[in-house]
């Protein structure tokens, strides 16, 4: 293997930073979790504090485990890495409300000289305003996943160790910004009706829907950086990149399915007061007094 392929992902000294950081937001979030749960605020259950460990654990499945390896090799691991990344990792974590536990986990001299400043610097505002705004964030997963996907581009990517770490960064935040209006980790009050959501999902289908198509019936290799990579597989190159698409086709249809029901179910039942209640709860946090000035800033 060319030793410049994926020296990032391969280098000892990523794997080891990686993992660092992801046990250090692990940490994080569970400090600020428990101080919470210590203030007698139970709003965020124990199965979200697993489910943001989950994405975190395939964060680095995607990018640190011996499966970041292969993927130079073949096209369907490098799409597993980004379904991991882009459609699975990231609404794990936004499931986990990761917003109010993080904060929390800081001290509060830090939370006082940067944090606080940080969130109350106007870009970081907008940025706010605009994860709750759907036609913000369609267009910035899309533009991802479509981009990467441009055969000189994903040559670069594949065949660049700095452009494939790059590459899978822009992967997970547009992941992020993408279910960031699904999940709404953040009670705001939606910047657009919850019913426009199903649309949102389905016009987020169609692309996925033309690559995946275009991978699956193709008849000509899409990318021929895999025609001189050294491979461990049987399968031959088309057939591989038909494995890709189809890989693709089926996952995105089936979890975007999911909040689709879910989402279709809650319009269906009789309203409630229910999540009023627990919006207002949640918005109520109050943390011992040494962090009330933290909450109310935010």
């Amino acid at each position: 293997m060319p030793p410049h392929v994926h020296a990032a992902s391969e280098s000892w000294w990523f794997s080891i930073s990686l993992v660092i950081a992801i046990l250090l937001t692990e940490l994080l979030y569970l400090r600020g979790w428990l101080r919470l749960r210590s203030a007698s605020v139970k709003i965020i259950p124990a199965w979200r504090v697993t489910s943001f460990s989950l994405g975190l654990f395939l964060i680095w499945i995607a990018v640190g485990s011996p499966l970041a390896a292969l993927d130079e090799q073949m096209l369907t691991v490098h799409m597993i890495q980004h379904l991991l990344l882009m459609t699975f990792a990231a609404p794990l974590i936004l499931l986990g409300l990761p917003v109010m536990p993080l904060l929390h986990g800081f001290p509060h001299q830090f939370a006082q000289a940067v944090v606080d400043p940080f969130f109350r610097w106007p870009p970081v505002q907008w940025l706010g305003r605009m994860l709750e705004r759907p036609t913000f964030t369609l267009p910035a997963a899309t533009a991802t996943l479509v981009g990467w996907h441009i055969p000189a581009i994903f040559a670069l990517g594949l065949q660049s160790g700095a452009w494939h770490l790059f590459e899978q960064t822009t992967f997970f935040v547009a992941g992020l910004l993408f279910w960031w209006p699904v999940v709404q980790p953040w009670p705001n009050a939606p910047a657009e009706p919850r019913w426009s959501i199903l649309l949102y999902l389905f016009l987020a289908t169609l692309p996925c829907d033309i690559l995946s198509a275009f991978l699956v019936f193709s008849e000509r290799v899409a990318y021929p950086v895999y025609l001189s990579a050294s491979r461990q597989s049987d399968l031959s190159v088309l057939t591989d990149q038909q494995c890709a698409g189809a890989l693709m086709w089926t996952c995105i249809t089936i979890v975007y399915l999911v909040p689709a029901a879910i989402l279709s179910t809650q319009l269906l039942a009789p309203r409630t007061t229910r999540a009023d209640s627990a919006q207002s709860e949640f918005l109520a946090i109050v943390t011992p007094q040494s962090n009330s000035k933290r909450v109310e800033a935010l």
